[in-house]
């Protein structure tokens, strides 16, 4: 997650194939890569966004997993996914983001209420999680 420090807003994006639904960066390990390193690529991937416009400085300490509904179950083949949340702060208050048009095709800076509330229903426990901890 990307952070304005002048206002501890965070940058979240709408997805491109369900309209209205907002969360933030997110992605796969490639094999052998370390979560980091897969953090900074995705982030450059889905944003456009790298370190001349923000720097990692934390990272939630555990992976943390959430269920798919069980029609997603089904679609995707898999039970649900884990995640590793790294926390980078925007380097200044203006940067603009390039979002790829294709997983997101919008962003906003929101506050962590507005996030939390506005998320998928079975991301929701995770984001409240690692939102009220970094």
């Amino acid at each position: 997650m990307v952070v304005r420090g002048v206002d501890d807003r965070l940058l979240a994006f709408e997805r491109g194939d369900v309209r209205g639904q907002w969360q933030l960066p997110q992605g796969g390990l490639e094999v052998g890569e370390d979560p980091l390193a897969a953090a900074w690529r995705e982030l450059r991937e889905e944003t456009g966004l790298g370190p001349n416009e923000v720097q990692a400085v934390a990272q939630y300490p555990d992976w943390v997993p959430y269920e798919y509904p069980d029609e997603l179950k089904t679609a995707k083949g898999r039970l649900g996914q884990l995640h590793r949340w790294f926390l980078f702060d925007a380097l200044r208050a203006d940067i603009v983001p390039t979002p790829d048009n294709h997983e997101f095709v919008a962003w906003q800076w929101v506050t962590r209420e507005w996030l939390i509330e506005s998320v998928v229903d079975f991301r929701r426990a995770g984001y409240q999680l690692v939102l009220s901890s970094l």
